[in-house]
């Protein structure tokens, strides 16, 4: 069996790395498990990767790291399940993972081959804080960032698609200089582009966890605490006259909810949606303050009542993140749905606890 850890800040494009990856991985005979992350239930990605064709666990309440025996059981439940290649994605704002994550299964569970450690990255946040003095994002979650890339045994740029040539090998020469313990590669989750070299570089038998990086805590903690988390579901019945048309509606709320945060000059980790009809669903995302709302379309979303998935990370107050959605929800819904909340969630995460911590590389 071969895991896979998947690890990047937020909105760098796991999710869809993994779907597209285990949709490649069956379609060379693998049997493929999938788990998620995040430190609230009722996740987009969870609800996405059920419809990928492949088994799916879910790590709710707390990071991987802090959660390390949850993490062991969806790994074995999938094993058990006749997996034999597991895909899991950390919580974006997570890091440390060498040390609290791969050292322990190292050293505990060595019937687990584990991949090298694979960290995601967006062009944009190379662009906005790697190489910017003063980025929107905190200092604190800048320093999860490079964290996350100190400790990678391989870097992925990822969403290549939308740089040009020379902007990708100026990226990639960053890259190399600034993190020369990485391998670097390069890939478009979203058009499949380098997805295969990457998969077949990851499941060679190669060193993981090479590096442990030291990592100051209480910064870890802070730059964590500074973003809002709202998970909600909510039902929504079309009450306008007219036919319904939930793909306005989920493009108008995000689209409110970006001009407010603007307003505002609150960085976004990300914000997702997931809108499931009877025969058709609207997937819609927002990776950063300074980007454009991407939305998606698949099957017939016709009918008259909807359920929204909503994950939103946002650099504010749970209370002030709260208070926009609510506000944007009220505006988007007014005369045309009736929505009905049916879980909320809306917290800022804890300081890391860590079940394990090797402060030494396990050979």
């Amino acid at each position: 069996m071969k895991l896979i850890l998947v690890g990047g800040f937020l909105g760098a494009g796991k999710t869809t790395l993994l779907w597209e990856s285990a949709k490649r991985l069956t379609e060379r005979g693998r049997v493929v498990g999938l788990i998620t992350n995040d430190q609230a239930p009722d996740l987009v990605d969870t609800a996405l990767l059920s419809r990928s064709g492949a088994s799916v666990r879910e790590v709710a309440g707390s990071c991987f790291c802090c959660n390390f025996e949850g993490f062991r059981e969806a790994v074995q439940s999938l094993v058990d399940g006749g997996a034999d290649c597991i895909l899991a994605e950390p919580v974006g704002s997570c890091t440390d993972l060498s040390a609290t994550i791969i050292q322990p299964l190292k050293a505990l569970f060595p019937a687990y081959h584990v991949a090298p450690l694979t960290v995601l990255l967006d062009p944009s946040r190379v662009r906005e804080v790697l190489q910017e003095k003063q980025p929107l994002l905190h200092a604190d979650a800048v320093y999860i960032l490079h964290m996350q890339l100190e400790e990678a045994d391989q870097i992925v740029l990822n969403k290549v698609d939308t740089l040009s040539q020379t902007e990708r090998e100026e990226i990639m020469s960053f890259l190399r200089e600034d993190f020369p313990q990485a391998n670097i590669g390069a890939i478009s989750a979203l058009t499949g582009e380098g997805v295969d070299e990457w998969l077949d570089d990851i499941l060679r038998d190669r060193p993981t966890g090479t590096k442990i990086a030291v990592v100051d805590y209480d910064r870890y903690a802070n730059g964590e605490a500074i973003l809002g988390w709202l998970n909600a579901v909510i039902g929504l019945q079309w009450t306008e006259g007219t036919e319904p048309d939930w793909e306005d509606f989920v493009r108008r709320l995000l689209e409110v909810l970006h001009d407010r945060l603007l307003e505002m000059r609150s960085e976004v980790g990300h914000i997702k949606m997931l809108l499931d009809c009877s025969q058709g669903r609207i997937t819609a995302n927002l990776t950063g303050l300074n980007d454009l709302t991407c939305l998606r379309k698949e099957g017939s979303v016709e009918g008259l009542t909807a359920l929204l998935t909503v994950n939103a990370r946002v650099q504010m107050s749970p209370d002030g993140i709260e208070r926009i959605f609510r506000g944007a929800l009220n505006d988007v819904s007014n005369s045309r749905a009736t929505p009905t909340i049916r879980a909320f969630h809306c917290i800022k995460p804890g300081r890391p606890q860590p079940t394990y911590r090797y402060d030494a590389v396990v050979e």
